[in-house]
């Protein structure tokens, strides 16, 4: 691919480097000489020192015959303008970084007819979804968001006396809008078919539509949910986007924030978060709120040091797990050794999400669960393939696969047997690892 980065900043220097090594020709522009001359040195690409947002620039830097125009400046403002005037200049895609929370929660659907930007991505957001996908599951999150919040998926324990116990699945009384996706059975884990049966104890994961998922949850466990309990430093935009990415019943969550006008102003943002002024690596504060209970600590504020040293802290004190995010990656190596759980770096968290926006086949794999039981995968049928408008009990998947949800315009849904694919329709399958190739062939043959 023809591929044009605007900025030579934590994303898009990393940005550079992945994709120049992944063999795309590569050029970057910048108006700082020596930051280009680095990328230079040590990246197989071409530079050109300029304003990615004057038109002779992009002009001179190939814009008209790219595949992908990507503004990863540190302004939004430059962003949104630069990949407006890369697609009019002729860029068959575009991707724009923005950093304010205002900007990426625009339309994107006007955002994308209006400035041409196909695609938004934020660093902060998606560092939080990773780190809500590392509290949760990786299918979770990779569901709710194809499912824009209509559909819900959970792990949980199947409880003494639970209606489904012993019975095969098929025989199993779910709501038609649910799906029973996985079992785990001590070491075995599988995914759930017609002849599934559980026993107390095994684990499951359920898929459903939001109106209908408590009802089907008490088939297989009806005692109250323990929350979890998380302490999130910081005020970042990233611990904004994280309370929200774990609002639910499942969550028990504090965001800790050192301004009072800041504090107050999330308050505002975040009414199911409990907002604390003070900072938790002040013992004070520490045992004042009984920290050391707590099950996660997440340090998300602007400063590294800090971030490192508040997890450490934690862990010290007894917290069960601790989860960092870097802005530099020079520190990555540094946290198995003083106990941190898990660390999160917004720039390689971003170029994953530019990875995966550039894989636009027809098929792709957009998570993974537990023990790489199964796999997630985003399949846009083809407008003349054979399963188009067909009931789904008709379509063979391939073994041990399922339809989970449908996405029809704004209409997300899990569908039932006599559900149909229609053309534009995207689909979600849940299956076994490294079924691409069966997906491509059922999905867009004729």
């Amino acid at each position: 691919m023809e591929i044009i980065i605007a900025g030579t900043g934590e994303v898009g220097g990393h940005a550079a480097d992945v994709l120049s090594m992944a063999g795309h020709n590569v050029t970057v522009i910048d108006l700082d000489a020596d930051r280009l001359q680095l990328l230079n040195d040590s990246l197989d690409l071409r530079t050109l020192t300029g304003h990615c947002a004057h038109y002779g620039v992009l002009e001179e830097a190939g814009v008209s015959a790219c595949d992908l125009f990507i503004a990863a400046t540190q302004s939004d403002e430059i962003n949104m303008l630069s990949s407006f005037l890369a697609k009019a200049a002729g860029a068959k895609k575009t991707i724009s970084r923005v950093h304010h929370t205002a900007n990426f929660s625009l339309n994107r659907t006007a955002i994308s007819t209006k400035l041409g930007i196909d695609d938004l991505i934020c660093p902060e957001h998606a560092t939080a979804m990773a780190i809500a996908r590392q509290l949760r599951n990786p299918g979770t999150i990779a569901l709710e968001e194809f499912g824009k919040g209509q559909i819900f998926m959970q792990r949980f324990p199947v409880s003494n006396g639970a209606s489904a116990i012993g019975k095969d699945l098929c025989d199993v009384q779910l709501p038609h809008n649910t799906r029973l996706a996985i079992a785990e059975c001590g070491d075995v884990v599988s995914l759930a078919t017609a002849k599934t049966q559980v026993t107390e104890g095994d684990v499951v994961t359920l898929i459903g539509e939001v109106k209908t998922f408590d009802s089907a949850r008490k088939l297989f466990n009806n005692d109250k949910e323990k929350r979890i309990t998380i302490a999130i430093m910081g005020q970042s935009s990233t611990a904004v986007w994280l309370g929200r990415a774990l609002k639910s019943r499942l969550f028990s969550v504090r965001i800790f924030v050192e301004d009072r006008e800041r504090a107050e102003e999330l308050a505002e943002k975040l009414p199911h978060v409990t907002i604390i002024e003070g900072d938790p690596t002040d013992t004070a504060v520490f045992a004042e709120e009984h920290l050391e209970a707590v099950d996660v600590f997440i340090a998300v504020t602007e400063d590294d040091e800090h971030n490192i040293l508040g997890c450490a802290q934690a862990k010290t004190l007894g917290v069960g797990k601790s989860i960092v995010v870097v802005q530099r990656t020079k520190y990555l190596h540094l946290f198995k050794n003083v106990g941190i759980d898990h660390a999160f770096s917004p720039r390689q968290v971003a170029v994953s999400a530019i990875e995966h926006l550039i894989d636009v086949g027809p098929v792709r794999s957009v998570a993974m669960f537990d023990d790489s039981v199964a796999e997630v995968y985003e399949v846009h049928p083809s407008d003349r393939a054979s399963i188009i408008e067909k009931d789904l009990r008709t379509i063979k998947l391939p073994s041990r696969s399922m339809i989970a949800a449908i996405r029809r315009g704004d209409r997300v849904y899990v569908p039932g047997a006599e559900d149909q694919i229609v053309s534009g329709d995207t689909v979600l399958v849940i299956g076994p690892h490294g079924i691409n190739e069966k997906l491509l062939k059922l999905f867009t043959t004729s």
